[in-house]
């Protein structure tokens, strides 16, 4: 049977993931620019698929499981009865998880993505200030970033500190192994990118 978290999400996921496709408001801005939504479109096409593959998951393949286990009968020493239940809770917070980030991206307002200050889907290049090194780094949403394209998380603590800086500001980066010091050498926004590849 299916459960009433994962029918809550159903609905959800139908209004905001299917209502937010190619076409929608996030496929065209008003700046004219394919290649500013393609991001958007991409995160949401991948996102989606997950959803389909863990809603089945949850109302099919794992009520399933656990009836097979159940039928076995004795369920305190019944590991697959144990790890269906384990993996359940994990599927329903990965939705949860999902069903937030779909709000986020549909919330999105292209036309307030910053083109003067570090923001969403900027490249960045900082110097770090202890040892003089150069990193670069893409603002990105944390679900599937792209490690080779140096990606990193906005709701990281680099990402957060990033948000909003301009060249030539310094900021100061907690990590749980210390501090990091960076100033922002240079950046390009997500409208200097599209107008690149225009």
């Amino acid at each position: 049977p299916a459960s009433g978290r994962g029918a809550e999400f159903f609905v959800f996921w139908a209004r905001h993931v299917r209502g937010a496709r190619r076409g929608s408001h996030l496929g065209r801005s008003a700046f004219g620019r394919k290649e500013i939504a393609d991001v958007l479109d991409e995160l949401l096409d991948r996102l989606n698929g997950e959803a389909e593959a863990l809603l089945h998951e949850l109302n099919v393949v794992l009520p399933n499981e656990i009836e097979k286990a159940v039928a076995q009968g004795d369920l305190s020493e019944n590991s697959e009865y144990t790890a269906a239940l384990e993996r359940q809770q994990f599927v329903r917070a990965r939705l949860d998880h999902i069903a937030r980030r779909l709000g986020e991206i549909s919330d999105i307002d292209l036309e307030a993505v910053p083109e003067d200050r570090i923001g969403f889907g900027s490249r960045v290049e900082v110097l770090d200030l202890d040892d003089d090194t150069v990193e670069r780094y893409t603002l990105a949403f944390g679900d599937y970033l792209d490690f080779e394209k140096a990606e990193i998380s906005m709701a990281s603590p680099i990402g957060k500190a990033l948000l909003g800086k301009g060249d030539g500001d310094e900021v100061d980066v907690p990590l749980p192994n210390g501090r990091i010091r960076y100033k922002v050498l240079t950046f390009e926004t997500l409208h200097d990118l599209s107008e690149g590849a225009a």
